[in-house]
Parts: structure tokens; C-alpha cells; sequence
């Protein structure tokens, strides 16, 4: 397991074709785990939110991601890069030793 994680905010990513093509390039590069999250503006000072990202939308790309074989996807408004990612990870090794000893 590579074990390398990083994250993406849907709201900033550009088109569903160019978050594809970045997705694929992670994938590419043997990227395992991605969380996927939502810009939330922290003061006036800051950028504006450019778009609300829907639940339905954050469970898409999860869903997709997954499809594309990253080993494991956090997706939703709240999540960040620094995401309960060490325990995605350690979830992930536990399944995919499982899996690979019940097949044995």
C-alpha cells in the first residue's frame, strides 16, 4: 500500500471534465486516498463561496473516485485534507487484509 492521501475542494476544482482529468492523474500516480471537501468562508475578508457543493454531488464523485480505484474517498462539505485520514488509512489496510485473506 503507497499510502500517499490528498484532498480536493469540489467548489474550486473546475469542471466535472477537468476534476475527471485531475482525479486520473492522482490515480496515476498512485495516489490511494482523497478526500474531497467544501470551501467555507472563514471571514468577510476572505474569498466568497463560489458554489454549494450538494450532498448528492459530494456522494457522486465519492462514488466515482472509488470507481477509479482510490482505495478510500471521505466526501462531503466538512471535510478537509487533514480529514480523520490516518484512520481512513488504517480502515482501508485492515478491509484489504481481510479480503485478501479470505480469498486465500
Amino acid at each position: 500500500m503507497q499510502g500517499m492521501i490528498t484532498s480536493i475542494m469540489l467548489d474550486f476544482a473546475g469542471s466535472d471534465d477537468e476534476l475527471k482529468e485531475a482525479l486520473a492523474d492522482l490515480r496515476a500516480i498512485d495516489v490511494d486516498i482523497l478526500t474531497l471537501g467544501q470551501y467555507l468562508q472563514p471571514t468577510p475578508l476572505h474569498l466568497t463561496v463560489k458554489e454549494y457543493v450538494t450532498p448528492e454531488k459530494f456522494a457522486s464523485w465519492k462514488e466515482y473516485g472509488e470507481l477509479i480505484g482510490f482505495r478510500s474517498v471521505a466526501s462531503g462539505p466538512l471535510v478537509r485534507s487533514s480529514y480523520r485520514t490516518c484512520e481512513l488509512f488504517v480502515q482501508t489496510m485492515v478491509r484489504e487484509r481481510v479480503k485478501s485473506s479470505t480469498v486465500n
